[in-house]
């Protein structure tokens, strides 16, 4: 691929991650793409069949709404890998490890203290009016003040407009229940068994080690005066997106993987249903929401939480991962505000900046907003997965006509950010070689010590030149890399 074949979009050159402007490969690359350029064109289709077949097998699967011939199919995966040099990770790392910890530390303090919002920092309505602000956790302490043992932070690359420098963004961070690890270890397997050669002449940081370091954390989370805790992974079922992911991570850790009607909360204490009688439950990594873990204190009609668990997590008799009322950190509208979360909290400048971002409730970015439309990708502040967003370039004059009447209607609901051209990465489409948008979700455990797993999920925007990455709208995914 020579430099003529780069990505444009919106009229900036994108930072290609394998090789630089004059044609030439990376250095971090170079071993790789030498290998590549030898491996004959009938055995990358041979082994990309070979990943097929495998997939199908273990049933890796994502439902993407909206399509009609069937809710759920395997996630393309590309053989290309996304590589990263030893020291742009150490940054990134660096980076990722500093916005959790100051996101952990403005839960804990809008629960109890609230010195982030008297100072005046942040507007206290934009907090306590948030929807997802959980009064129900005003006060009440949590193990070690971690509210978010898990988290997934969305990394993009983006360029300036000669594409040769490439500068690490923070994208959103997903702090509710962050999906997309299982893929992340499936995929370095997939690599290693089709290509354990590449292994053997590249020292590339493990990844398969998350499980025990997620499980030595949810361990260690356990209620006060509990030596060998009992934990469990809470789904919603069998028909949720990310049901395999459920299941991989549970026999993974080898903890039971329950449903709702599995436990129930008996004088304040959480049970399992077992065939030799209740079983206590000291810790459980949720990934049903908020809204529907307790149909006593949320939604009534939920049949996919336990009646009482509030209760018993109040009472510091059940430990929850991540805890209720985490989703606040994650709102898009306070996404803004986290740069000045790390200076307020750490003391220090924030290493990894946020996209440049319109909160649509100011007046002054409001009108900014809806004057350069054709230009922005407009976002729902609660929105996920790449569903309620406008892509400005992308659109047509109805979809701008249509986002402008809903901005109008509620402001407060929308942010605004430029259109970044994404960093791309080389990917077999069916053409042959050719660049994609990428993205990056690195997974950050919190617990004794804030710990990141080398690498994370990239995501690829398969159609050409489409900048929505989320396998729920068709992306896919490729391995990661970090060099030693």
């Amino acid at each position: 691929m020579t430099s003529a074949q780069q990505t444009q979009s919106m009229g900036v050159v994108s930072y290609d991650e394998m090789r630089v402007g004059d044609g030439a490969v990376r250095a971090h690359y170079q071993d790789y793409a030498s290998w590549l350029s030898a491996m004959p064109p009938e055995r990358v289709r041979q082994k990309l069949k070979e990943a097929d077949v495998a997939f199908h097998r273990v049933g890796i699967t994502f439902a993407v709404y909206g399509e009609e011939t069937g809710s759920e199919r395997l996630i393309p995966f590309d053989i290309i890998p996304r590589i990263l040099p030893a020291d742009e990770w150490q940054t990134l790392e660096s980076g990722l490890k500093q916005r959790v910890k100051a996101l952990n530390l403005f839960l804990e303090d809008i629960y109890h203290k609230q010195e982030i919002l008297r100072s005046g920092l942040i507007a206290p309505e934009k907090v306590l009016q948030n929807s997802q602000y959980r009064k129900e956790m005003q006060g009440v302490d949590v193990p070690g003040g971690i509210y978010a043992y898990i988290a997934g932070v969305d990394i993009v690359r983006a360029a300036g407009t000669n594409g040769s420098a490439g500068e690490f963004f923070v994208l959103e961070d997903n702090l509710r229940v962050p999906s997309g690890v299982s893929y992340m270890l499936e995929n370095r397997k997939m690599m290693m068994r089709l290509f354990p050669e590449l292994f053997a002449r590249q020292k590339v940081a493990p990844v398969d080690h998350y499980p025990n370091l997620l499980l030595e954390n949810l361990r260690a989370a356990a209620p006060q005066g509990v030596s060998d805790p009992s934990v469990v992974l809470l789904t919603p079922g069998a028909y949720n997106s990310a049901y395999f992911e459920h299941t991989f991570l549970a026999q993974q850790m080898g903890i039971e993987l329950v449903e709702g009607r599995d436990l129930l909360v008996r004088d304040g204490y959480v049970y399992m249903r077992t065939t030799r009688g209740p079983k206590r439950v000291d810790v459980i990594y949720r990934r049903v929401d908020d809204d529907f873990l307790d149909p006593r204190a949320f939604r009534p009609d939920s049949m996919l939480g336990v009646a009482g668990l509030l209760d018993a997590y109040r009472a510091g008799h059940v430990t929850l991962a991540n805890a209720i009322g985490t989703g606040v950190a994650d709102d898009k509208s306070i996404y803004i505000y986290v740069p000045k979360m790390i200076e307020f909290y750490l003391g220090e400048k924030p290493i990894l900046q946020n996209v440049p971002t319109w909160e649509c409730a100011r007046k002054a970015d409001l009108d900014h907003v809806l004057q350069h439309l054709p230009d922005l990708v407009v976002k729902e502040t609660h929105g996920s997965g790449g569903y309620g967003m406008l892509v400005g370039p992308a659109s047509t004059a109805a979809e701008r006509e249509d986002f402008r009447s809903r901005i109008l209607a509620n402001p407060d609901k929308y942010i605004a950010q430029p259109t970044l051209a994404l960093s791309t990465c080389p990917t077999f489409t069916d053409a042959g070689v050719a660049p994609r948008h990428i993205d990056l979700r690195p997974f950050v455990l919190s617990g004794r010590e804030v710990r990141v797993v080398p690498g994370g999920l990239t995501r690829v925007a398969l159609r050409e030149g489409s900048l929505v990455v989320n396998s729920s709208q068709g992306g896919g995914t490729k391995d990661t890399w970090v060099l030693e």
